[in-house]
């Protein structure tokens, strides 16, 4: 570390400052965005030419930014997510310059902003009120909020028309469950009509209008890989942009019509492209390689030829970047923050890929499988230095989702331990392709947990400075219940465990998550229990309670929403009901140790939060395993 060795390493990670969900105001002149430079999540809105920066809250905005916010039509305040501890049932409300905030729009459930209308009255919001998360529209002038969509399945990625006469928005009304289809219809949600982009089965949906209103921006993956592509609604045609090599997805219009701008997926990265429609030529961004994200349900275009967007490797923090499309131009709007860590402090990633069948060599306890497909499986090693180094096997969340060769806090918290990280992108991961996401249907438990088993067995083979005696997997939500799902599968494969807000209890996960997530989730992936009472029972966690055989600590947040509370004590009355022995940090004669966090759901990016969270880590496995800190 940087000439400092009496640090208290774990609070100075926990207090690098962060930005996120930059979005542009509607003349391009600002860029709201969270950030903690202050210790406490707050919103600060950014000079897009200067970069000078401005707090606008002081305490109103959630600790948490895990939702994102959004310019009003006027650019004289922002909306924002509101809940209560991290619950996500969030109310809308927004922020004026003076720093004054107020409710817009209070209902039960979620409520999540879907589009801001250019005529700076009407607003399309989504809520589970009713149940499932449906369409409402909010007129700001008389404050009604009215219901427009009434769908079985979740609707969302909802996009208002320029004039605001129209609305396009995503739903499935397809028998195929996988099914995601683009629609449109009047403001007030009459004459829906499905525009059938993609084959039955496939995905799409709808990212923006150009700015005449008479095309759509839309992401489809019918063709496997996601492609992006511009619909004429005049001519009730879709143009694709691209060769289909790679893995692409949309994200707005230009101004003036004539081009696109989008993300491309590569060995772990994320690329902005741009596409002129007049040709149809794709120019990828000029940054360095990582990944650079134009920020969540925000507006990333500044004006004809700049877009804003972040930007980070493995071992540089997120950077606020505007960029020129036309020179390829870089501006650095906001320095990342290093506090007393450099670049050098930080471990990088090792990028590789394994052939996996699904079946490791670690004998299989729980469930026996027979080998799968095999398939080509992305991992990246973060090489921590230490000889010997215990490995901790992190699998991701999701599980529709991946790791990237960005800057990972919690990765570079293990790190300083004295840990090697392993990530694995297993089948069901995105960035691959639709037949790749897919993999994971009816197969939870399965060829994707093999996956993780067969790549930590290949980095223990492959380097000998690893020690085979310190193997711990530790993961958050679906990588908690992958966590759980190594140890009582592969239990001669580790040594100690951490499943963090990880599902136990299909069942109970079923019957207690938020609607759209037991829709979109879970029946999308295994059906429901009625129809599927074999696969929920046996691909849950709690069922094989019986092999565990190292040390668990359990952790969840009691406000947590998406995966609940439920779900980590149904665990722990089963461990007790086997004869296991809770523990705690005072001793290690326990099988295992719980804690529940109050004042959290499902995971939280506040830096008092996380640093409990990385203490909790720290002191367990210094008292399970051995930890070797210096970073």
């Amino acid at each position: 570390m940087s000439d400092q060795e009496d640090l208290d390493v774990l609070e100075e990670l926990a207090s690098l400052p962060t930005l996120v969900h930059p979005t542009a105001s509607p003349d391009g002149d600002e860029v709201a965005a969270y950030y903690d430079i202050t210790g406490r999540n707050e919103l600060h809105v950014i000079d897009a030419d200067t970069g000078e920066r401005e707090q606008w809250s002081d305490g109103e905005v959630p600790r948490n930014a895990r939702w994102y916010v959004e310019w009003g039509a006027d650019g004289e305040r922002v909306y924002f997510h509101l809940d209560d501890g991290g619950n996500e049932q969030n109310d809308l409300y927004a922020l004026d310059r003076e720093g004054n905030a107020e409710p817009v729009v209070e209902m039960d459930g979620q409520v999540a902003l879907q589009s801001v209308g250019d005529d700076g009255e009407t607003l399309i919001v989504g809520s589970s009120r009713d149940g499932q998360m449906n369409l409402y529209r909010h007129d700001l002038p008389t404050g009604e909020t009215t219901k427009i969509t009434d769908y079985e399945r979740a609707a969302g990625s909802a996009q208002l028309s320029p004039d605001c006469e129209r609305v396009a928005y995503a739903t499935n009304e397809s028998d195929d469950f996988d099914n995601r289809d683009v629609y449109i219809a009047d403001v007030d949600g009459s004459n829906p009509r499905n525009l059938e982009i993609g084959d039955d089965g496939a995905e799409s949906e709808p990212v923006d209008w150009s700015p005449d209103g008479d095309r759509l921006l839309v992401g489809d993956n019918t063709a496997d890989l996601g492609r992006i592509g511009v619909y004429d609604l005049e001519a009730d045609d879709v143009r694709w942009l691209g060769d289909g090599e790679y893995e692409e997805a949309p994200e707005a219009f230009l101004p003036g019509g004539d081009r696109v701008i989008g993300t491309r997926q590569r060995t772990a990265e994320s690329i902005p492209v741009v596409y002129d429609l007049d040709t149809g030529e794709a120019t990828e961004f000029d940054l360095p390689e990582g990944v650079a994200d134009f920020g969540m349900a925000g507006d990333a275009v500044l004006d004809e030829n700049r877009v804003v967007l972040t930007h980070t490797t493995p071992t540089t923090r997120p950077e606020l970047l505007a960029y020129n499309v036309d020179t390829h131009e870089t501006e650095t709007l906001v320095e990342p923050e290093y506090g007393p860590f450099s670049p050098e402090d930080f471990a990088d990633a090792e990028y590789f890929r394994i052939e996996s069948d699904g079946v490791p060599e670690s004998p299989q306890a729980a469930i026996e499988h027979d080998p799968y497909e095999t398939l080509e499986i992305e991992a990246m090693l973060y090489d921590s230095g230490v000889r010997p180094s215990g490995l901790i096997v992190n699998p991701h969340g999701g599980p529709r989702a991946r790791d990237t060769k960005s800057f990972d806090l919690y990765t570079q918290v293990l790190v300083s331990l004295g840990f090697s990280v392993l990530q694995v992108n297993y089948r069901g991961s995105t960035g691959r392709g639709r037949e790749f996401v897919e993999e994971l249907i009816d197969d939870w438990g399965g060829a994707e947990q093999g996956d993780v088993a067969i790549a930590a067995e290949h980095v223990l083979e492959e380097y000998d400075w690893l020690d085979e005696d310190r193997v711990i997997v530790f993961g958050g939500s679906y990588g908690g219940y992958s966590a759980y799902w190594q140890l009582l599968q592969y239990p001669d494969l580790y040594d100690a465990g951490v499943a963090w807000i990880g599902v136990t209890d299909l069942h109970d996960m079923f019957e207690n998550t938020m609607p759209h997530f037991r829709t979109e989730l879970l029946e999308k992936y295994l059906s429901t229990p009625e129809e599927n009472p074999e696969l929920y029972e046996q691909r849950s966690p709690v069922t094989h309670v019986d092999n565990l055989d190292a040390p668990l600590f359990i952790v969840h947040g009691v406000n947590d929403r998406r995966v609940p509370v439920s779900q980590a004590r149904i665990f722990r009355d089963a461990l007790e009901d086997a004869g296991y022995e809770e523990g705690d940090e005072t001793g290690t004669d326990g099988d295992y140790e719980y804690r529940e966090l109050g004042e959290e759901g499902h995971a939280s990016s506040d830096q008092q939060q996380k640093l409990r969270m990385f203490e909790l880590l720290a002191d367990f496995l210094d008292r399970r395993v051995g930890t070797d800190r210096g970073l």
